[in-house]
């Protein structure tokens, strides 16, 4: 396995709010997939399900659920299955919707590496979107993560670059 150069990649990577309106290809789409499936998850049970909106119908039924596609001309929905996943024993917390952020991560990184740009998106509602989509109460939205080739004008954030102090972040014991 050849070595990566992922702090550089993190760091390069950001939330992309202007795309290009040309479509994914479907290697593409796969790609993103497969770094999803590899995502790691509480006893590798992958509570988790993605939905491929690629549509007009799908694309137009996500923009009723939230603002913030950005005219992406995909958008993957990662959920959780409310019925499967780990749970801990000793308090009963299962990682159902942690496992889904993993995943979601997998998938943003994956893009950032193949030159896509992403964005998670958190601001949709779920209600909405469960019911345009008819899913089940099975599924939980966690997150939408627009995807697509970033526009010539996208740029990052003026909040990308800024981030609180590690020593405010990590403690030693």
């Amino acid at each position: 396995m050849e070595k990566y150069d992922f702090l550089g990649l993190a760091a390069e990577r950001y939330s992309c709010r202007k795309y290009k309106p040309e479509p994914l290809s479907r290697e593409e789409v796969e790609t993103l997939l497969k770094a999803a499936a590899l995502a790691p998850t509480g006893c590798n049970l992958q509570p988790w399900r993605i939905m491929v909106i690629r549509s007009a119908e799908g694309l137009a039924k996500a923009k009723r659920a939230t603002s913030y596609t950005f005219d992406a001309p995909c958008i993957l929905a990662v959920m959780a299955c409310n019925n499967e996943g780990w749970t801990r024993r000793f308090d009963g917390k299962s990682c159902r919707v942690i496992d889904a952020a993993i995943v979601t991560t997998h998938i943003i990184l994956q893009a950032a590496a193949m030159g896509l740009g992403t964005c998670w998106v958190m601001s949709f509602d779920p209600k909405a979107f469960a019911e345009d989509f008819g899913l089940d109460a099975s599924l939980e939205p966690v997150a939408l993560v627009p995807v697509g080739r970033p526009a010539e004008d996208a740029r990052p954030s003026g909040l990308h670059s800024v981030s609180r102090d590690i020593k405010e972040l990590v403690s030693y014991k």
